[in-house]
């Protein structure tokens, strides 16, 4: 191998390590609905999305998980000077794309961007997300946390009071693993919402802790209507198995190899 073609490999392999290293991680699909409810997959021909993110772009033909690399990128470190809980796309350690709450939904759902998404109380939902790098074993597990507030929102709440509406925790390496590519690796997890709550639009926010005190957040809104008697896959209401990671609702870890 010649000196310029060996530069030129040291050139990429750094450009790889460093792209690894970089890659943090947002929600991808708020309402996956997975073909078997009972063991959930998250690849492209294990379910399908009905909700995404505020502002979230369906119609840019990125492969899952690429969204990091546009500008603005999709993942948003927090401040921990203020750590607001949605990202405006100027605040945080990295800014990422704007997910602050929007009072006329056009400018957050629909057209360009991925439907919001809709439930009933006590309904199940997933959520997906990309591994980018870091569900892989030498990597410890801190979780995912998904907030929502016991009332409709008209805005979004402070992160401190999230943190007290906490509705459950997630093993954040639950995935289907893909050989030789831990950055698209697609993973996820579900939960219950309360079966108590009354109709109206609210906030929920996915929040990822990657390293102690280092957090990326992914915000949405869903639109809760009364209970209707009517199910599909994803409307179970039942209890869902309980596992030993999550703290409230369930979580769905069936590649415990990963962990």
């Amino acid at each position: 191998m010649t000196l310029k073609a060996t530069l030129l490999a040291l050139v990429a392999t750094l450009t790889l390590l460093i792209a690894m290293t970089e890659a943090h991680s947002w929600a991808d699909c708020v309402d996956w609905r997975p073909n078997n409810p009972n063991k959930p997959g998250w690849g492209a021909k294990d379910g399908k999305c009905f909700g995404y993110a505020r502002q979230y772009p369906v119609n840019s033909k990125r492969r899952f998980g690429d969204l990091d690399s546009d500008s603005p990128n999709r993942h948003y470190q927090q401040n921990p000077k203020d750590f607001t809980s949605c990202s405006d796309g100027r605040a945080g350690r990295e800014p990422g794309a704007k997910e602050n709450y929007q009072k006329q939904l056009s400018k957050s759902y629909g057209g360009k961007f991925g439907n919001m998404a809709t439930a009933v109380p006590g309904q199940r939902m997933c959520v997906r997300w990309p591994a980018k790098n870091h569900a892989v074993k030498d990597e410890k597990d801190r979780g995912v946390f998904i907030n929502m507030p016991k009332k409709p929102t008209t805005g979004d709440l402070k992160q401190s009071v999230l943190m007290k509406n906490t509705l459950a925790k997630l093993p954040y390496k639950n995935c289907n693993p893909i050989k030789g590519d831990t950055d698209h690796t697609p993973c996820g997890g579900c939960f219950n919402l309360p079966k108590d709550i009354g109709p109206g639009r609210y906030m929920f926010q996915w929040r990822w802790e990657l390293n102690p005190n280092e957090w990326y957040t992914s915000c949405w809104d869903v639109q809760v209507n009364a209970s209707k008697n009517k199910s599909n896959s994803n409307n179970s209401t039942e209890p869902a198995p309980k596992k030993t990671f999550a703290t409230l609702g369930d979580d769905t870890n069936v590649f415990s190899e990963l962990a």
